[in-house]
């Protein structure tokens, strides 16, 4: 059971989960950089999922350039992360959600009541929610929609 989706204008609850490597990333250290794009995503090396991530890593660079740091969460293992990211030339951390609890806590909802869904958010530096896009099919508006709002953010 999902809580109460996170909003615009929502400070982001800690959390801390291991990246592709094993390694924990907690919010604190991702927004170090800047801002992040959280992304959840249902599943590593399926199709609509590695479109989405290719299309992050294709822009990585350029989300960078503006500040802000990609991170995309799904509930698959660290081995599938890795073997995912490396299959694929992922340049961005990929968050294991085992068993779905960061998922639950941003209110991330199921397509069909069965499918894990596909959310993007963009969180300021402060680690407040200013964006929030839903869509399990539109993997390129995703990336669009959190580059049309990172460079917003840049400049202010």
């Amino acid at each position: 059971m999902s809580e109460s989706p996170i909003q615009i204008g929502d400070v982001v609850p800690d959390f801390t989960l291991p990246d592709q490597d094993g390694q924990p990333a907690s919010l604190a250290d991702l927004l170090r950089a800047g801002c992040l794009v959280l992304y959840f995503y249902p599943k590593d090396d399926t199709p609509g999922c590695t479109v989405e991530a290719c299309l992050f890593r294709d822009e990585n660079q350029t989300f960078a350039d503006a500040g802000a740091r990609v991170v995309g969460v799904s509930s698959d293992s660290v081995e599938s992360h890795r073997s995912f990211a490396d299959k694929c030339r992922i340049p961005f951390t990929l968050l294991s959600d085992r068993g779905g609890a960061l998922r639950a806590r941003f209110g991330v909802p199921k397509t069909l009541g069965l499918i894990d869904g596909r959310v993007t958010y963009v969180i300021d530096r402060r680690g407040i929610v200013r964006h929030v896009f839903n869509s399990q099919i539109r993997a390129r508006k995703h990336v669009e929609e959190a580059l049309r709002l990172v460079r917003r953010l840049q400049a202010s």
